[in-house]
């Protein structure tokens, strides 16, 4: 469940990032579904969608059909073990153990696979809020945190994509020396050192 969790706030960032080719993946949803998940005003909508189908989002991250068919079969695996159906799958603490690296394996590749749609969210929040006067938050921090970290769900594996991003990549653009003062803020507010054991 955590890891479906996971996936949902992950298609969330999707929807928010690219919401074009979000919106072209709509195919085989009824009327009703898609404009559900168009309208989605959190996360949590994705939860209404069959498990299996809405793992196909994953594929605007570039996750292939193998991958993808290897977290549903996560998630017929929790189907099975989550039910009081009398079945015990886990007989000894090895084979937990190994369900729980399996989990994070998958959590892990998924993380992976986003950076580049993190980066991309990212660099467009600094478009759009290099100028104090024309964004929710007049404060760095607070428009860091109430918009990017908030509306976008950040995580720390998220945050130090962000972290990472080029700044220079945007010389030249205008508004550069904002949208760079923006980046130093989010690298003071979250410093390196949180993200040693991230990503």
């Amino acid at each position: 469940m955590l890891v479906m969790s996971y996936v949902y706030f992950n298609i969330w960032q999707i929807k928010l990032i690219r919401p074009g080719p979000f919106e072209s993946t709509m195919n085989g949803f009824n009327k009703d579904v898609e404009k559900s998940l168009m309208s989605a005003t959190s996360p949590f909508v994705f939860s209404a969608v069959n498990e299996r189908s809405v793992l196909r989002f994953l594929k605007l991250i570039q996750c292939d059909n193998a991958k993808i068919g290897t977290y549903a079969k996560l998630v017929d695996e929790r189907n099975d073990t989550a039910h009081a159906n009398g079945n015990i799958f886990f007989n000894t603490e090895a084979e937990l153990v190994q369900k729980v690296h399996d989990v994070l394996r998958t959590v892990e590749e998924i993380q992976c696979h986003s950076e580049s749609a993190i980066q991309e969210g990212y660099r467009e929040f600094l478009r759009a809020s290099h100028d104090p006067e024309e964004r929710p938050w007049i404060g760095d921090t607070q428009q860091i945190e109430e918009v990017l970290v908030k509306e976008f769900y950040m995580s720390p594996s998220d945050l130090a994509f962000c972290r990472g991003f080029d700044i220079q990549s945007l010389y030249g653009e205008a508004g550069f020396a904002g949208m760079e003062l923006l980046h130093q803020s989010l690298l003071a507010l979250y410093p390196a050192d949180e993200f040693e054991d991230v990503a």
